[in-house]
């Protein structure tokens, strides 16, 4: 019986919050069941058989469990198992699914069972494993709509390894059993626009001639023939297309591109769409985002013809944001996309536009966002924009080469403190200490004694210097050697955690160490709260609205008159972002999405109120970043 299996029987367990029970299958030595106990656990079965066919999935989850538990000797025990890796396989949480499965022993496991661990392996990720088990099985009694889910399952894994038209005959086969139609196309719609040769689209098209793929590779061929400049081919893929009427999930897109075939003016040049979460918790950040660009409207229209801004509010929902991105680049026919603005929304929006072949620039820090492919921008602050900014100022402009990092034990302060140190080293600096502290933390004496080379549980020693023995007279003192081993202390923290660390310092004795800071510190309740032990701080940000430069200057006014408030990062990026987008808009040889992609990959220094902008190769921003300083009091901006 393997460890994993034992392990997670006693998850199990605790997560269902039962006593602990022998390991299901195990014999129980001198036990016989009474005629009542097998009558119970044949009546507690067929309960849960019944409400398995009523559809009451989670109802019959519920009495299975309990058979497992008070049945565990009963030889209906693996049926009752079996039961409960279908219903989680039906779920889709194949991990759950799998975990079952393990409880019968192998030499037991029949025909269903190798279908249903065949499906979650495939599901999971395990293609190897999960092909191996799931071919045998094709000429299997099974019911027809396991045998479409099976041949579904063939296909995701033929598709992942290299062979995509054998995956498409396998949906096929999967549609023709009666299978799920609007996933079994979408599966075909992804392989269908994935890496297939021209020659296999073209395949593709004719061993499915007549039914939904095959039009799905017609009209595929047909995009790449317009994508390429061969018009008269693409003309004539489309005439197909509207010859057969053989339905398929993809009729609008026919509609499109014969629209842009007949020469009309398909896109709307003077049209960018904008998703942001305009309900829900995230609506005041959205909020703010729409004011900054609508701002940048005003501004643009000052000298150029308006453009149109079509707003989708996503809400919280990260499926909402793909649909927002479909919505807007075939039906509104935007040149671009401004957003997502949360992280959970990022990827599946990044993702759509990539498909879509429609320029987006996100206002997220998720995490992985541009690198989802050359149609995905950023323009957002990130952690490693603040680290870069931070530690050249520190390396290359002040000649610090040793480091402290002081960072609260969650998920930014780490990754905050990773990021330094890889920059740090970059410049030929090291971070030579490291200290961290929960996130709630008032009390730093640890650390910082720590940092010292002292031992925060020894006693406290007397103050009093050794005499000399004989004389009575004092020992001569030993030169004082630095308090710690650094020159410099980040703290990737917020004003109101560094209001309490800078103080304990200057108390515990580590002075004379220039403080680093992230954008968090840049809030009045910095100076508030720490007064003169943060003097000399110095940290960054990508917005300062107290900056000298001029158009900051303007930007902050114009949007206090409009608003009667003062902007935040939050509204200075989407104000940028716009901006960016309407400048290009406004050059008369960008007439395509293609066009655009081009001229923002290639989008230098541009004056923004959040610095300089430009987009490296992965479609990240990179920015001149304000350097701030504490000095009498004030943050001021020292670059």
């Amino acid at each position: 019986m393997s460890r994993r299996y034992v392990a997670g029987v006693l998850l199990l367990g605790l997560i269902q919050g039962l006593e602990p029970s022998p390991v299901v299958g195990a014999p129980v030595e001198g036990t016989v069941a009474s005629p009542a106990a097998v009558a119970e656990a044949e009546t507690a079965f067929e309960q849960g058989v019944a409400l398995y066919r009523s559809g009451q999935k989670d109802e019959a989850l519920v009495v299975f469990r309990g058979f497992l538990v008070r049945h565990a000797d009963s030889p209906l025990l693996d049926k009752a198992t079996l039961y409960m890796a279908r219903i989680f396989l039906d779920q889709g949480r194949y991990p759950e699914a799998l975990l079952y499965l393990e409880r019968i022993p192998a030499d037991r496991r029949g025909t269903e069972a190798r279908f249903i661990e065949g499906v979650a392996l495939v599901e999971t990720g395990e293609t190897v494993g999960g092909m191996a088990l799931l071919l045998p099985l094709q000429q299997a009694p099974l019911f027809e709509t396991d045998k479409a889910r099976l041949f579904a399952a063939l296909a995701k894994g033929h598709a992942r390894q290299g062979q995509p038209l054998k995956g498409l005959f396998f949906l096929r086969q999967a549609l023709d059993l009666g299978g799920e139609r609007d996933q079994i196309l979408a599966e075909a719609h992804r392989i269908l626009g994935g890496t297939l040769g021209d020659g296999e689209l073209e395949e593709a098209a004719f061993l499915f001639k007549g039914t939904a793929i095959g039009q799905d590779a017609t009209l595929q061929r047909a995009w790449r023939a317009l994508a390429a400049g061969r018009t008269a081919a693409a003309r004539q893929l489309v005439e197909e297309l509207q010859r057969d009427s053989t339905p398929f999930p993809y009729r609008r897109e026919v509609a499109q591109l014969q629209d842009r075939l007949a020469g009309g003016r398909w896109l709307q040049r003077d049209t960018v769409g904008v998703i942001l979460p305009l309900s829900g918790r995230y609506a005041t950040f959205g909020t703010l985002a729409r004011r900054g660009i609508e701002l940048a409207g005003k501004v643009h229209e000052a000298e150029h013809p308006p453009v149109r801004f079509i707003f989708r509010d996503t809400g919280t929902d990260p499926e909402q944001s793909a649909k927002a991105i479909a919505q807007l680049a075939n039906e509104e026919r935007v040149m671009a996309i401004i957003g997502p603005l949360s992280a959970n929304a990022a990827l599946g929006a990044a993702q759509r536009a990539q498909e879509e072949g429609i320029p987006m620039i996100a206002l997220s820090h998720r995490e992985g966002v541009p690198e989802t492919g050359d149609y995905v921008y950023r323009n957002s602050l990130t952690n490693q924009m603040q680290a870069r900014a931070l530690a050249r100022y520190a390396v290359t402009d002040r000649g610090i080469t040793a480091f402290g990092v002081l960072h609260p034990q969650e998920k930014q302060g780490e990754e905050l403190t990773e990021l330094f140190a890889q920059e740090v080293k970059k410049l030929g600096g090291l971070v030579v200490e490291v200290e961290s502290y929960p996130v709630k933390s008032t009390d730093f004496r640890r650390q910082i004694l720590r940092f010292k080379g002292e031992n925060p549980d020894a006693p406290e020693e007397e103050a009093s210097p050794p005499l000399a023995e004989g004389s009575g007279e004092p020992l001569p003192q030993a030169p004082k050697l630095p308090a710690v081993t650094f020159d410099a202390l980040f703290i990737p923290d917020y004003a109101e955690r560094v209001g309490l660390i800078a103080p304990q310092l200057a108390f515990y004795g580590l002075e004379g160490v220039q403080l680093l800071g992230i954008n968090g510190w840049n809030s009045p309740d910095l100076v508030r709260r720490a007064g003169k032990y943060v003097e000399k701080a110095v940290f960054v940000d990508g917005f300062f609205r107290y900056s000298p430069y001029p158009f900051v200057k303007e930007f902050v006014d114009l949007y206090y008159q409009t608003y009667g408030e003062e902007p935040s990062i939050l509204e200075a990026q989407a104000y940028d972002t716009a901006l960016i987008l309407l400048s290009l808009l406004a050059r008369e040889e960008i007439g395509s999405r293609e066009e655009l992609r081009l001229a923002l990959s290639r989008l230098q220094n541009y004056p923004g109120v959040t610095g300089a902008t430009s987009f490296n190769l992965q479609g990240e921003a990179e920015k001149v970043l304000f350097l701030l300083q504490v000095k009498n009091g004030n943050i001021d901006q020292i670059n």
